[in-house]
């Protein structure tokens, strides 16, 4: 198992999908790394050397922001909207969805679990 940027990534998955593990690295950026470091689409995780794997990290050090890094800037930016007070602030402050979809019905997954009201029953 390589553990590369403070995540082990699974040995027995091919490289392009493992490195998907890694907060902040999708589908296009594994492809970009893969095709940086020169590593074939079916190269598998557990078939790699040392020194591949060295350069892999090496890569995403480089020129890639992920994991805590990415995780800390995330953060800072919605305390920075909160602090403004701006509408996306105040959306993620009162914990409400913030991109301008309906809450009348649904965003349950953004308000928590319906709270009963007393006297509504009919």
């Amino acid at each position: 198992m390589a553990r590369i940027a403070g995540v082990n990534i699974p040995a027995n998955k091919r490289v392009e999908i493992a490195l998907r593990y890694i907060h902040g690295i999708g589908p296009a950026k594994a492809t970009e790394i893969c095709g940086k470091v020169g590593i074939p689409r079916e190269r598998r995780v557990n078939e790699l050397s040392d020194a591949e794997v060295l350069q892999i990290r090496e890569t995403i050090d480089a020129g890639y922001m992920v994991e805590g890094d990415l995780r800390r800037e995330v953060a800072v930016n919605i305390k920075r909207l909160m602090d403004m007070g701006c509408y996306r602030g105040l959306r993620h402050r009162r914990g409400l969805p913030v991109r301008g979809q309906r809450t009348h019905t649904n965003a349950r997954t953004r308000k928590g679990p319906a709270k009963p009201i007393a006297g509504k029953k009919k």
